[in-house]
């Protein structure tokens, strides 16, 4: 693949990663839930909504879709971009969420 394909690619799955997991960002405000403990997502996985400090079913069950959305488009990113390049783009992403959701914890909001 030339290195311009390379770059398209790169930028259409970095755009299809940002647009949900900043929607899974925006739930887990919604919900109050603390996406990036330890074990969280696991337990959203597991349909536990006891994780969430707001109850809100109908956005939870959005926030569980969303994640395990994340997961099949992660690994279809990995059979085109290669594990490398894959985790490289969600780290990068994932790390520009946390720095979002810590402001507005700062800043009075979840």
């Amino acid at each position: 693949m030339k290195e311009q394909e390379m770059d398209a690619a790169h930028e259409w799955w970095a755009k299809k990663f940002n647009d949900i997991d900043t929607e899974i960002a925006g739930l887990a405000t919604i919900c109050e839930v603390h996406i990036f403990s330890r074990g969280v997502i696991e337990r959203v996985l597991h349909n536990d909504a006891t994780v969430c400090g707001n109850p809100n079913p109908a956005a939870f069950a959005k926030l569980r879709s969303l994640l395990m959305m994340h997961y099949t488009v992660r690994a279809d990113a990995v059979e085109h971009l290669g594990n490398d390049d894959t985790a490289a783009l969600v780290e990068e992403i994932v790390n520009n969420l946390r720095e979002r959701i810590g402001l507005r914890r700062r800043h009075g909001a979840y």
